[in-house]
């Protein structure tokens, strides 16, 4: 634009304000830019702009210097090529399904997977034309009996967020890579640190950026991470038709957690696994799900391919507490607050009626489970908390 030269009125040379900012500043924090409209230099810019490149913006709602500075970040820490980001964990996976799925295809979801997840198969297969099957997490090969010529999806979670099974990745992914069908996996547990999920053959990777990315338990956001291009312009092509963004701000937010993200994760995972350990030893405590743990489901392929486990993981009741006793248990805790979500400083506690959440395959168990998430309180306190806990159940 031409610098004119007429004179403005005070209001407009507010509104457009000229300023004069030494150059060359830097800072170890990224920028935040908060943008509706882009502007341009001028029209043949505008025009010469491709939505398929991840580098240039065209509006607020898909792109900021900001929001991309995250999706970069993102993608290098699973290995990936390219991420979009989605105002929370939940819309990724909603990304996945709009954008791969039409009336008529079918889609395999594993019996553990995050109930919304469910949810949102259920509604898909109720509403618009599209089968949902669910399956044994530790089916492995055997997925190959269960793709038939229309499943266009599989969905793998690792483990599963309450019940901790872990399921061999590479063999589901051959299989399905065989038939030309596509997988997607919720990594959130390990939050792209523990497990690098294109190393084993997945294709999408959905990321709750609330989780442990944030670190704070503030912030609602998701990504889906790719390594192929055109699976990348599919689901950016879905969010761009759906209209979904996220906000500048938030992404700053989660910038700031990121560089800390792996020390705190570390320190989750010793603080959980030393706490699972000890709870192995209480008469109260019918079975300690870990994935570290050797009789743990999945066990092995956890062995051979995480290189940790984070701060969750759950616990069954010996059958003889009923669920109101569970109940009474987690209501006395102190330091464990009740809530869902997790990848935080505060732990949290929360007990499941498992057996209500399972179609596929049979749950072994018969005692409440329990499921932990250990935060970065002293590990000497939450011990004695759930020790003063159990004390009341006897």
């Amino acid at each position: 634009m031409t610098q004119s030269k007429l004179k403005r009125g005070l209001q407009t040379r507010t509104v457009r304000a000229e300023d004069r900012i030494t150059p060359g500043f830097e800072s170890f924090s990224t920028p935040v830019t908060r943008a509706s409209t882009v502007v341009f230099p001028d029209l043949a810019t505008m025009r010469a702009l491709d939505w398929k490149n991840d580098e240039q913006w065209r509006y607020g709602l898909h792109a900021t210097p900001t929001q991309i500075a995250l999706a970069q970040r993102l993608a290098a820490i699973e290995g990936g090529n390219h991420a979009l980001l989605q105002p929370s964990g939940l819309s990724s996976i909603s990304n996945v399904y709009f954008g791969l799925l039409k009336a008529g295809d079918d889609v395999l979801i594993p019996d553990n997977v995050y109930s919304p997840n469910r949810d949102h198969g259920d509604w898909l297969a109720r509403d618009f034309g599209v089968t949902a099957r669910y399956y044994d997490p530790l089916i492995g090969a055997g997925i190959a009996g269960l793709i038939q010529p229309n499943t266009r999806l599989i969905w793998i979670e690792a483990p599963g967020s309450v019940t901790m099974e872990v399921p061999d990745v590479p063999a589901i992914t051959a299989a399905a890579r065989a038939r030309n069908v596509v997988t997607a996996i919720d990594n959130t547990w390990s939050a792209g640190l523990a497990f690098r999920p294109f190393d084993h053959g997945v294709d999408i990777s959905v990321q709750a950026l609330t989780k442990y990315q944030s670190g704070g338990g503030d912030v609602l956001m998701g990504a889906t991470i790719t390594r192929e291009r055109e699976l990348h312009l599919k689901l950016k092509a879905a969010r761009m038709r759906m209209g979904i963004g996220v906000s500048s701000d938030d992404c700053s937010l989660i910038l700031r957690s990121l560089p800390s993200m792996q020390l705190r994760f570390a320190q989750h995972d010793r603080a959980a696994l030393a706490i699972a350990t000890w709870l192995r030893s209480r008469p109260e405590i019918a079975a300690v799900l870990h994935p570290a743990f050797a009789d743990c489901p999945g066990h092995e392929a956890f062995k051979r391919d995480f290189t940790g486990a984070g701060g969750l993981f759950s616990v069954v009741f010996d059958e003889r507490y009923s669920a109101a006793r569970i109940d009474t248990f987690c209501e006395s805790l102190e330091l464990f607050s009740l809530g869902w979500s997790w990848g935080g400083a505060h732990s949290l506690a929360m007990p499941y009626d498992i057996v209500s959440m399972r179609t596929a395959a049979q749950w072994p168990h018969r005692g409440t489970l329990v499921r932990f998430y250990i935060g970065l309180e002293e590990e000497a306190d939450l011990r004695a908390d759930i020790e003063q806990s159990l004390a009341a159940l006897a």
